[in-house]
């Protein structure tokens, strides 16, 4: 006995529908591709048509695309299919979003992993997080920091990275220091510059309530009233992550996010990500949260292609 066939209309009154469709319909198509259903947008009215099983499962991924069609946030057939695969997976935590209300953006997770990541950071002093590249390690810690100095819970963000040669020479690089080490914290101005508007971000940067520095630059300070991020921590030494983590002052909090399979030190086993892991995870009040190429948000080869390396690697 064949299924019975059910059609099921949503409201798209206030969504962009060029943002709800996509070019050419390419998110309407992704989205009868992943679920099965017949889809079809007319007038203010989300038309989904097919069995009983396929429809619960499209209507709960199509709501998603209004809601996200209705904030003018971007919504292109990757990201319909990763809250396709949201869909089937728990979603817990998936209420920790933040609006950015000076660049009008609300920042939400995409996967159920990035949710509990945003969970960890909103509950916990200390949080570590662990992942592929492509997972919004270092965005969503960046977002987290950016509300945090809005709502005044803290006076200052820091961001460091390790400026850790991988493949390249510093000494062959042109310029003075700071504009050999720019090139390794050009990610972080970058998420910033998406988070904030120009002038403000350039303000911030220049009377240091916005601090971006190599983590060699941290040595020596007690880090009061102030959200930080250490980025890139693979390539943290033991010596430098301990340095690291005593910098910590009241009222402070610190995100440190890494990628194991990216170390680009002499000996992987100096790697201080590698060293905390081992240590601190008994800690209350520090959070150890993982993330996996299921969490990438990136193209979607990118996750195929995390995949083929861990798969070479364990051969």
């Amino acid at each position: 006995m064949t299924d019975e066939i059910i059609t099921q209309r949503l409201s798209a009154e206030g969504a962009d529908p060029l943002i709800l469709t996509g070019v050419n319909d390419s998110n309407l198509v992704e989205l009868q591709r992943v679920t099965g259903a017949r889809v079809a947008l007319r007038g203010d009215a989300l038309t989904i048509s097919g069995g009983t099983d396929t429809v619960e499962r499209a209507v709960a991924i199509a709501q998603r695309m209004i809601d996200t069609a209705r904030q003018r946030a971007p919504l292109e057939s990757d990201d319909v299919l990763r809250l396709s695969l949201e869909a089937s997976r728990d979603g817990t935590g998936a209420d920790y979003r933040i609006a950015l209300p000076g660049v009008r953006r609300i920042i939400q997770p995409k996967t159920p992993g990035q949710a509990l990541y945003l969970k960890a950071i909103a509950e916990h002093d200390i949080v570590i997080g662990i992942g592929p590249a492509g997972t919004g390690k270092t965005y969503l810690a960046v977002a987290a920091a950016v509300d945090a100095l809005s709502r005044k819970r803290v006076k200052r963000i820091i961001l460091a990275r390790p400026a850790v040669e991988a493949g390249e020479s510093l000494g062959f690089l042109p310029g003075d220091l700071q504009a050999k080490v720019d090139p390794y914290l050009r990610p972080l101005y970058d998420a910033l510059e998406d988070m904030m508007p120009a002038d403000r971000m350039q303000k911030a940067l220049e009377t240091r309530v916005i601090e971006i520095a190599p983590l060699a630059y941290m040595r020596g300070r007690t880090l009061n009233d102030a959200f930080v991020i250490l980025d890139e921590s693979q390539n943290a030494t033991n010596a430098q992550m301990k340095m690291f983590l005593t910098r910590l002052g009241a009222n402070s909090q610190t995100v440190i996010t890494g990628d194991k399979t990216q170390i680009d030190l002499p000996k992987r086993e100096e790697s201080g990500l590698l060293q905390i892991e081992r240590i601190l995870s008994h800690i209350e009040g520090i959070a150890i949260h993982y993330l996996s190429d299921v969490d990438v948000v990136r193209h979607r080869l990118v996750r195929e292609i995390i995949r083929a390396y861990a798969e070479d690697l364990g051969a």
